[in-house]
């Protein structure tokens, strides 16, 4: 008998410790929590990454697997995709790293882009190549210059998109 006592003295005295020990943790928690508000959306603003990531890189993709493909229609839809892409990120974040983003995305693609309209005018798949090629070097130009030297950016080759059709287009 005299050892459950000492078994539940002891048991006693660490439930005790642990409360000390835990009780202010217990309070700190149940205060963040009542601070936070779970009504308000947080406000969140993506990063010049995250729009690149979510934004241009698939329409650089789809461009890319389209011109392959000399599907013209599509790639022409996609070249303006990618057109308004960058005008969004503009508006999104007008000055990075110092520099007015506009005038650094034009300066950046406006020949690679133009070069690629007219190749898709005149549905000329070795055009495409050559502008698609200079289109790349030109965001890697530009991945450098803002210290992003590490995002190399290639001309896909393969399609990421097994749920899309590039070769034919619907009518």
């Amino acid at each position: 008998m005299k050892t459950a006592t000492v078994y539940s003295q002891r048991c006693a005295r660490t439930i005790a410790a642990l409360l000390v020990v835990t009780a202010p943790c217990v309070a700190l928690s149940q205060t963040v929590a009542a601070k936070i508000d779970t009504t308000v959306p947080l406000d969140y603003h993506s990063s010049m990454g995250d729009l690149m990531t979510m934004v241009v890189q698939p329409r650089h993709i789809k461009l890319g697997l389209a011109g392959k493909q000399q599907n013209w229609i599509y790639a022409k839809y996609e070249l303006s995709e990618l057109r308004n892409a960058f005008a969004r990120i503009a508006r999104a974040i007008p000055q990075y790293q110092s520099i007015d983003t506009a005038a650094l995305t034009g300066a950046t693609m406006q020949a690679p882009l133009n070069a690629l309209q007219k190749a898709i005018e005149a549905n000329s798949a070795t055009q495409f190549t050559e502008a698609y090629t200079q289109l790349t070097e030109a965001c890697n130009a530009c991945h450098c210059n803002r210290n992003h030297g590490a995002v190399v950016i290639k001309v896909p080759d393969a399609a990421m998109y097994p749920d899309q059709e590039f070769l034919r287009t619907l009518r």
